[in-house]
Parts: C-alpha cells; structure tokens; sequence
C-alpha cells in the first residue's frame, strides 16, 4: 500500500511517499490536498497522480520521524489554505470494547443497560445492512476544525478548563468533497481521538463538551487500505518506563457499523458535502486506559500503531498549569 507523509522546513513544505527507510519526494506538491485537487482536475487516480509526480530526491526518515531534522512531520492531511475548511469528528460506540467501557462509565455493570449500551446494541442489529441499504445511525460527534489537528511529536494539551485528557487510538478516514459534491475518500491515518473521560463520566450528556480537544493524526497517510481486520497496539510511557500498553483491533470484522453505513451518516448531510472541504473522521476505539483506571500526566507520551498503517503515531500529554480564567463577553452596541 502506497503511504504519503506531508514535511515542513521553514516555510517550504513538501509531500514524500514512504520508502522505507527514506521518503521519496514528490514534484511540485506541497501537500496531499494539492494532489488530490490534481488527480480529480485531470481525471487521473490518486495513486497514479502520486507516481507521476515522484522524482530521484529523497530524504532520509529516521531523524525526521525522531524530531533530529530541519524537517518536521505535519499532521497527515490538512486544508493548506483554509485550515477551518478541514471539519474533525467521529463515530462512536463502534466496537465492543468501547461499548464495554461506557457501560462501566455511565453504569453499573449489573444493572439496568444504560443508553450507550442501548444505542451499541442497535448497531449490532442494524448497522451492517445489505449492499445499497441504509442501516442504523451511529453515534456521532464533532471535534472541530483542522487547527485542532496535531503532527507525530506534538504535544496534546488539556486546557484549564478539562477535567482529565486521556487517549482514544483509533482509525480515521481522510476525505476530500469533489467539485460536484461527492465525498472521495483519500485514504486512512492512524489517529489519537484524545477526549476528557473523567468529564463525560460525571453525565453521558457530557459527550459533545468532553470532544473538544486537540488530537493526533499520522504520521503517515494509507491510500486506499484494507479495512478488515486490522491489529495495533497503544502504549504509555512515564518517565521512560511503559506504564501501561494493550493489544487492540480494529476494521469492519471487529465493528457493528460497515464502514459504508458510518460514511452515508456522516456525508447524508448536505453541510458535510461542500466542494473543496476536507473531513477527518475518526472510526472508534477498542479500548481506553482510563477503563484500567490509568490517568495521564504532565510529560507522558503515548504511542499508537496499526499494523500496515506505517510508523507509530506518538504524542506527549500537555497539562495547562495556569487556572481557568473567566470568559467575559462584551456588547458591541454601546459604551
């Protein structure tokens, strides 16, 4: 599978496709959008409009990928002229084990199904319909826009006003919406959702607030993967030791929503097929270290990596220190 990775030095940016261990530079391509606007202007796929563009120049990736280099790695896909024009949000209640977790958060296990539980059992009874049919809604949630994207390397903060930040590793589909309005999928990054649990634990209501967060994606972009079944594993370090780590999956076969169900419910929404726009959407997690009662700290990095998805996606957690200020508005119409 061909993997594209977007680099900055200074204030030249290029698009490389990942040969290990060097990334071979592309022609006259400053980033992924660029490329595929080109692709669909001249009728050409996006895997032939890469190759087309591949020169004998190539960088090596291991100092890049270790923060060693004047190039830095940029988040996987952006909008390079309007970064509001890139729209992040997600799907979930995807996969048992998230399910599982926000029984737990929201309920006791025992008792009475709570509405999570409820709306999970509902995809597994209807969101694998037929070819052509429309299945059950899954949940879903905004994260905001593509300045909330952070790069393999950067930090993830939580803001004064959070009550916790903590890791969701999962997969997210990149998409492009054509001059007509048809949404076309780019590719795949291997992602860190990044949520407030211990918020949206006190009140499932707490869902919409707990989303907005910065969060992860790349480093490396998979044009057209397999979505099956796909292994990857999360990992925490803390002062240089791994203090907790698990053995994850995701893709179709372990999810009770068909990748084509999440899509339609996502891009059913004439807003969510503007010409020209980007969305990032992230598919669901498998599990959470919250769930194991793990809270991260100021300095801890976490490490995220699917298998064929190319290099680990690794983030270190950033905790303002100043305390929630007090949002005053002010009236324009008078003194």
């Amino acid at each position: 599978m061909t993997r594209l990775i977007q680099i900055q030095q200074a204030s030249t940016r290029r698009v490389g496709i990942v040969e290990e261990p060097h990334l071979r530079l592309l022609r006259d391509c400053s980033s992924i959008y660029h490329l595929a606007q080109d692709a669909l202007r001249t009728g050409t796929s996006l895997t032939d409009a890469i190759y087309k563009r591949a020169t004998r120049e190539v960088v090596d990736y291991d100092p890049v990928y270790a923060g060693r280099s004047d190039w830095h790695v940029l988040p996987a896909i952006d909008h390079p002229q309007e970064s509001s024009r890139c729209l992040v949000s997600g799907t979930g209640l995807t996969h048992l084990g998230s399910a599982r977790e926000r029984q737990q958060m929201h309920g006791n296990p025992q008792q009475e199904l709570t509405d999570s539980m409820k709306m999970f059992r509902c995809g597994v009874e209807g969101g694998r319909p037929a070819e052509g049919k429309i299945g059950t809604p899954p949940e879903w949630f905004y994260k905001g826009t593509g300045p909330i994207l952070r790069a393999h390397h950067q930090p993830l903060e939580v803001p004064a006003h959070a009550e916790d930040g903590g890791e969701e590793a999962e997969i997210a589909g990149v998409y492009l919406i054509d001059a007509s309005g048809q949404p076309r999928r780019l590719g795949m990054s291997a992602g860190n959702e990044f949520s407030d649990h211990l918020f949206e634990k006190k009140n499932y209501l707490n869902l919409a607030g707990s989303k907005l967060r910065t969060c992860a994606l790349g480093p490396e972009l998979v044009i057209d993967p397999a979505f099956d079944s796909i292994s990857g594993e999360v990992k925490i370090e803390r002062a240089g030791t791994i203090l907790w780590s698990k053995r994850i999956r995701t893709g179709e076969a372990e999810m009770c929503h068909s990748l084509q169900n999440i899509e339609h419910h996502h891009f059913k929404y004439e807003a969510h097929r503007r010409p020209g726009d980007i969305h990032v959407h992230f598919l669901g997690a498998d599990c959470l270290s919250f769930g194991d009662g793990v809270r991260l700290i100021q300095g801890d990095t976490v490490q995220i990596q699917f298998e064929n998805f190319g290099r680990p996606l690794r983030n270190t957690i950033q905790i303002a220190t100043a305390p929630a200020a007090l949002i005053m508005v002010n009236p324009l119409a008078g003194n």
